[in-house]
């Protein structure tokens, strides 16, 4: 049974869960359900699932994500893009990131970096990973649904092999309420997203873009080349410089190497 959680704001109630295979499909089949019972309620603009234990997580393009029950942030946020647009949806990538950033840095006290195009690094580890999914209706986008992942008090991650995690507890040695990180983190999403201008969103997201300036070897369809990450642009592309020519890509397209 979903409880309210009370995070005494002006937003919506977070809806706290105990168990859930994933927040995303939770928000999502609620958004979908088009005759709802009495006793569940209709989720609209800012409300948000958080749940103790995400036994079925998602990634990016397909990937699992492997928590600790208890220990991590499984955080929703729905949001009504309408005010952004399809053809923006970076700046709605920007608006997630840029928010969950801010609250990891408040807790860390360190220099947070946004890698492209949405996994929050503490230096080379991954601390945040965010995965948006949308329900689009023709030409309208009607809803998002900002799933957000933070390791927060998991210290071991035994299955992740292709990547080294880090927790916020690893980094401060000190143990976090995850309810209380994750409401801050949805009033932050919120707070971003009224009254941020798009143009400050993309101009702040390259400020703390992971590697910026820096020589970075990727991987594209099987071939490995340098480049200089030197910004993302508007509609969301990676600039790559190399020694021949600048490149961009699409999200997807780039697997970073270490």
């Amino acid at each position: 049974m979903a409880q309210q959680s009370a995070d005494n704001c002006p937003f919506p109630p977070v809806i706290e869960l105990l168990s859930i295979d994933s927040t995303n499909n939770y928000a999502l089949s609620r958004l979908k359900q088009a005759n709802l019972t009495e006793r569940q309620e209709t989720l609209q603009h800012g409300s948000a699932v958080f749940a103790h234990e995400q036994y079925a997580g998602k990634g990016q393009r397909g990937k699992t994500w492997q928590s600790k029950r208890g220990e991590n942030v499984h955080l929703s946020v729905v949001l009504n893009p309408g005010k952004i647009g399809l053809h923006q949806q970076f700046l709605l990538i920007s608006v997630v990131a840029l928010a969950v950033k801010t609250v990891f840095e408040h807790y860390a006290r360190s220099d947070i970096r946004i890698k492209w195009p949405n996994d929050i690094y503490f230096g080379n580890r991954k601390a945040c990973g965010i995965l948006i999914e949308n329900i689009i209706s023709g030409r309208e986008w009607k809803w998002a649904v900002a799933g957000i992942g933070m390791n927060i008090n998991q210290v071991h991650f035994p299955e992740v092999t292709d990547r080294q995690p880090v927790s916020l507890r690893q980094i401060t040695g000190k143990s976090f309420d995850c309810l209380e990180i994750a409401c801050k983190v949805r009033d932050e999403v919120l707070q971003v997203y009224n009254h941020t201008d798009p143009d400050q969103l993309v101009t702040e997201y390259n400020r703390f873009l992971y590697k910026k300036d820096e020589s970075v070897v990727f991987e594209r369809d099987g071939a490995t080349f340098e480049g200089v990450v030197k910004e993302v642009s508007y509609d969301g592309k990676l600039h790559v410089y190399t020694e021949t020519m600048p490149l961009s890509f699409d999200f997807g397209e780039l697997q970073w190497l270490r």
